[in-house]
């Protein structure tokens, strides 16, 4: 692993593979091509604001591939996915020299053509959504009931759609602007696919102990088949609170990357690169709380 400045500012903590081809550098994922399949490697490289930090999180790429990979398991029954297998020993002859530095962050998948939305679920008022509703007892044009809390329970789940944006923040659209690019019958289905992904990824996480507040999911397609990519229900795609100790009104104690974003806007940084680093004590805690939402979730740490 190795360190080389980008023209953000920020520093990349990045994993090369120099007799693969290079696909595509995320700010959290590095991704090689092979062929007709992809190699997805979570890195411990951390974002906020559309900011990669120049810290890393020890075993954060870790955890987002064991929960992927445990949350690829549990939906399939709902729509299939790109998970081929994260079991380096059964990857292509071409990583064998590459498996220790693979083992356990890694994934191959199918290739997909991405579909061009970011589809947001949100159980709860958080986040942008809480802002939105402030200002306009809406999200996304959906009208909300008046009176309701920061964090409280929305009635019913919905879906919150944004459109991807290569550089800067993704925006959030209402349904009919998914329809009018995308057309009806396949908005209607990224919109049914993430809220029944989302009804049953929160049920069984609440039964643990955690609540998924709202998420987002990325879908593509091979062939005429839509299927289920990136990543899911992760502390970095999701907010995690901590059932226990839940008090609507307020923001929540979490078990994902708010708990950096709560500390950065405690500093004079104007959420441009190149980011500040984070002291020990933020690291090791954030490195905590993804451990403690993976043991939680799957029963099982690394």
């Amino acid at each position: 692993m190795a360190n080389r400045p980008i023209s953000s500012g920020a520093i990349y903590r990045t994993f090369y593979l120099g007799d693969i081809e290079l696909f595509k550098r995320g700010k959290v994922r590095d991704v090689y091509n092979l062929g007709d399949k992809l190699l997805i490697i979570s890195t411990d490289r951390i974002s906020c604001f559309d900011v990669v930090l120049p810290t890393n999180i020890p075993h954060k790429g870790k955890v987002l591939t064991r929960l992927s990979v445990f949350w690829f398991e549990f939906t399939k029954d709902i729509i299939p996915n790109h998970l081929i297998t994260a079991n380096v020993d059964d990857f292509p002859e071409v990583l064998a020299k590459h498996k220790g530095t693979l083992r356990g962050r890694s994934m191959l998948v199918k290739k997909a053509e991405p579909i061009p939305v970011e589809c947001v679920v949100r159980g709860y008022l958080a986040g942008s959504g809480w802002k939105e509703y402030k200002e306009r007892q809406s999200i996304c044009g959906i009208k909300l009931p008046k009176g309701l809390k920061e964090s409280g329970k929305l009635p019913q789940a919905i879906f919150t759609p944004a459109t991807k944006e290569d550089v800067g923040h993704d925006i959030n659209v209402a349904q009919e602007y998914i329809e009018k690019e995308m057309g009806k019958a396949l908005a209607a289905k990224l919109k049914d696919v993430s809220i029944a992904l989302y009804k049953k990824a929160s049920q069984y996480a609440e039964s643990k102990g955690i609540i998924i507040a709202d998420t987002k999911f990325e879908f593509g397609k091979v062939a005429d088949e839509i299927i289920l990519i990136d990543e899911v229900f992760t502390p970095d795609s999701s907010r995690f609170w901590p059932k226990d100790g839940y008090v609507p009104g307020r923001s929540q104690p979490s078990f994902d990357k708010q708990f950096v974003r709560d500390y950065l806007e405690t500093l004079d940084w104007d959420k441009t690169p190149p980011a500040p680093k984070l002291p020990e004590e933020i690291v090791l805690k954030t490195t905590e709380k993804y451990l403690q939402a993976l043991e939680i979730i799957t029963g099982k740490g690394l």
